[in-house]
């Protein structure tokens, strides 16, 4: 069902030098941009649970402790075309309000306007899973919505 939310809403990525990260509830997905013609082989990347490692033909690209805890085993990088490469993390605490404000601890962060997007795009997330036949796609959002937006679980159905 992600997926075909995030076709319908699109992403807010977070721009960096080599590229861009996003994320939804459930996944943080970096984009990097590398030499055209750059090979697989030429591709060093390490992906664990809370530290991430890319290197492209020798040079690093970024290290450091990831800003969550991510499933070390379901993380995936391709190399697309020769020149763009994707990573994505599979979010181990995939609540709405998980909202990274970084990719790296102190390192690619989200600037107060792009991460309150990024809050409200995810509270949306959550309010279209929750309400499975309605679409929030275009839905704009106001009010409590930091921390995932508000907890309705208690309320009778």
């Amino acid at each position: 069902m992600s997926v075909h939310f995030e076709e319908r809403s699109g992403v807010i990525p977070c721009n960096t030098p080599w590229g861009n990260w996003s994320q939804t509830m459930e996944e943080v997905f970096i984009e990097v941009n590398v030499p055209r013609g750059t090979s697989g082989k030429e591709v060093k990347c390490n992906l664990g649970s809370k530290q991430i490692e890319l290197h492209v033909k020798g040079q690093q690209v970024f290290k450091g402790k990831l800003f969550g805890i991510t499933v070390a085993d379901e993380g995936t990088w391709t190399l697309e075309d020769k020149c763009l490469i994707r990573i994505v993390l599979m979010k181990t605490n995939r609540e709405a309000g998980n909202c990274w404000s970084s990719l790296l601890e102190g390192e690619y962060c989200a600037d107060a306007w792009l991460q309150d997007q990024m809050q409200r795009k995810l509270t949306l997330e959550r309010f279209q899973r929750e309400n499975p036949g309605f679409d929030f796609s275009g839905a704009e959002i106001s009010g409590n919505f930091a921390g995932g937006g508000p907890d309705f679980s208690s309320l009778q159905k």
